[in-house]
């Protein structure tokens, strides 16, 4: 299998087509940011992307999507073969997270991430587009259409942080703690992978699984924006400001997250003036891996 030279040989082991198909289509561009440090100087920053093979043949407006928190694009690898017949869909790694090249000199928090997905809009779409969000990277899309209402048509969340999941009390943090929190979250991944690898009752679809959800962590730099966004105290000013989202509004829930439960979406749906909320039943955190085809029917079905 051939991929591009930043990924990890360690992709070399997986068996999961979708995930083989998406690695092979995604391409580092050097995005060029202005102020993202002092002074004026513009700061290129090489951002992991996936963009349509074809131009869809629809009158819908381009769709981006954000993965959440030390993820990759990689979790959309089941959905989009279920939204491209529909949309032109556009996966993107943010600032500091997935495959997108890290910057050493440059704090990965709520401003940057944000200053750099406008930069990206503008050099991939540049038009309205529908945003999506899954976990963290719905309180992305969330902060992004709060700033540039009219660069997002449309906004889905799924599972989404917002009222809960951010972690304020990260920039309080001494380095040491901060260093085996990382050191804990590669150590957790990569002991699930060596431990399904051997294991003679695991499944082919197991170990892709917890592999895909760690291949980022070999790149260089990854455990500094980690930490970087963490002492940023992340998205945990944002619940103050939800009611102002201007953009229509759909909300996708697993109905079995156990990692930030079930009344966040609620939340959501009250607070968010033009919102829908639809529960995807048996969906755990992230749905869109283990339910895809509900994911794109509920998409479809809001037009």
């Amino acid at each position: 299998m051939t991929f591009p030279a930043f990924v990890p040989s360690a992709a070399q082991r997986l068996q999961d087509a979708d995930a083989i198909a998406l690695l092979q289509r995604l391409r580092r561009r050097p995005i060029v940011v202005p102020s993202l440090m002092c002074g004026d100087v513009a700061t290129i920053v090489s951002t992991a992307t996936v963009t349509p093979e074809r131009a869809a043949a629809t009158d819908r407006p381009p769709l981006l999507l954000l993965p959440g928190f030390d993820s990759s694009l990689l979790e959309f690898r089941h959905l989009m073969p279920y939204l491209e017949p529909h949309w032109s869909v556009y996966a993107l790694d943010p600032l500091g997270f997935g495959f997108t090249a890290p910057q050493p000199l440059l704090e990965v928090n709520p401003s940057t991430i944000r200053q750099h997905l406008y930069a990206t809009w503008q050099a991939l779409i540049d038009r309205p587009m529908t945003l999506l969000g899954a976990s963290l990277g719905g309180a992305i899309a969330i902060d992004f259409a709060l700033h540039y209402p009219p660069c997002v048509e449309r906004l889905i969340l799924i599972n989404s942080v917002g009222f809960s999941g951010s972690f304020p009390l990260g920039q309080w943090l001494s380095a040491p703690l901060l260093d085996w929190g990382t050191h804990w979250l590669h150590w957790r991944k990569d002991t699930a992978v060596r431990f399904l690898e051997t294991w003679p009752f695991s499944s082919p679809q197991e170990r892709d699984l917890v592999l895909c959800s760690s291949l980022h962590q070999a790149l260089s730099g990854w455990q500094q924006a980690v930490q970087s966004f963490t002492r940023s105290g992340g998205y945990s000013d944002l619940p103050k400001h939800i009611a102002q989202i201007k953009s229509p509004t759909l909300i996708l829930w697993g109905d079995r997250d156990t990692t930030l439960g079930t009344q966040d979406a609620r939340k959501f749906a009250q607070t968010i003036p033009h919102s829908r909320l639809v529960w995807i039943k048996g969906g755990d955190h992230a749905p869109h891996l283990g339910h895809p085809e509900a994911i794109a029917a509920a998409l479809l079905n809001d037009g």
